[in-house]
């Protein structure tokens, strides 16, 4: 699988880790940056750019990280067809995708340890969408949601 990864400085430390992890597991790393932890950045730049990635399906899946994944969460949501999801259990991290067909994983670094995310990664990347009836129909409606606004 092909995964967008990126982080504001806070989340670079544990960026590094996971798209060491990724590679580990023989996915493809599209590291979006940022590239110096020492230099503070805003998190919706590299939101948006995992975001786009995903959207343009230059990607499969994104990954996002900042200090408590609230803000990088919030931006790339932002973006039509990009449901992404805050993650601090694997139930979420799995369950999001094949009900939600959540897209972009997003972890807080300040949160949870490099452990816990090896396991909400693998939970993400190892899931799929169910195709349930009751699941298409509810993602029908957050697709609706987005074309209204």
């Amino acid at each position: 699988m092909k995964i967008a990864i990126g982080a504001d400085h806070a989340g670079y430390d544990l960026k590094q880790v996971i798209g060491h992890f990724l590679g580990s597991l023989g996915h493809e790393v599209i590291d979006l940056g940022t590239a110096n932890p020492g230099t503070p950045v805003d998190y919706p730049d590299y939101a948006e750019a995992v975001a786009l990635a995903v959207r343009d399906q230059v990607v499969d899946r994104g990954l996002l990280i900042c200090g408590s994944g609230v803000g990088a969460s919030v931006a790339a949501n932002k973006l039509p067809g990009i449901r992404a999801g805050l993650c601090h259990d694997t139930y979420s991290a799995h369950q999001g995708v094949e009900h939600d067909d959540m897209n972009v994983l997003v972890l807080g670094s300040r949160v949870i340890g490099v452990e816990l995310a090896r396991e909400l990664v693998r939970a993400f990347l190892g899931a799929q969408f169910s195709n349930q009836v009751r699941h298409e129909r509810r993602l029908a409606k957050v697709k609706a949601i987005e074309e209204r606004y």
